[in-house]
């Protein structure tokens, strides 16, 4: 009976080495990274949240489709869109943060395993949780600007001095995000220094 290539005798790795044995104090420190858990259960949870307002979203602009102007169309899929981009933020503190800081998922071959998830480290997830915030941001900003013509009138969501205040907190995102990343570069390249 031969083993054909691909088979699931092929695929299985080498059995892990036996963990070293940890000192008491050590194992409860150590083991204390999963009181996390719960929080990242309570993130799925805010998930399911976010999968009901977008339905809900989604029905209203469906069923009021014909009566709404285009305007309130953009609005309605910007919001659809805000809702997605949340949830994509939602996903990658769950996986990532539960990969770096509770426990190995051990997703490796599995054919759904996200292409960031095999680098991911905290650095590389600050970096990828600004750059989603800015991208939030900016949906936030975009709905703004398109109600920007109402700006003055009783119709206006929102003054001037709302504006400013958006564009001022999104330009600070933007320059935390570049800021995490100049600090990450610099951090890898003095690492890669110390290696040679």
């Amino acid at each position: 009976m031969s083993v054909e290539p691909g088979s699931t005798s092929e695929l299985r790795t080498e059995p892990r080495p036996p963990s070293p044995r940890l000192g008491l104090l050590p194992m409860v420190i150590f083991g204390s990274r999963w009181l996390q858990l719960p929080l990242y259960l309570g993130l799925i949870v805010a998930q399911c949240v976010y999968i009901s307002l977008f339905l809900k979203e989604l029905w209203h602009l469906s069923w009021h489709a014909l009566d709404l102007t285009e305007e309130q169309i953009m609005m309605s899929v910007l919001a659809l869109i805000d809702v997605v981009m949340i949830s994509n933020l939602l996903v990658m503190v769950i996986v990532g943060g539960y990969e770096t800081f509770v426990s190995r998922l051990d997703l490796q071959g599995h054919p759904d395993e996200p292409e960031w998830l095999g680098h991911v480290n905290a650095s590389v997830l600050k970096i990828k949780l600004a750059m989603a915030i800015i991208g939030i941001s900016s949906i936030a900003l975009l709905r703004t600007f398109i109600e920007a013509g109402n700006l003055g009138s009783s119709r206006a969501g929102f003054t001037e001095t709302g504006v400013m205040w958006q564009v001022l907190i999104h330009l600070t995102f933007v320059v935390s995000a570049i800021g995490i990343a100049f600090v990450n570069k610099l951090s890898d390249s003095g690492e890669r220094r110390h290696a040679e």
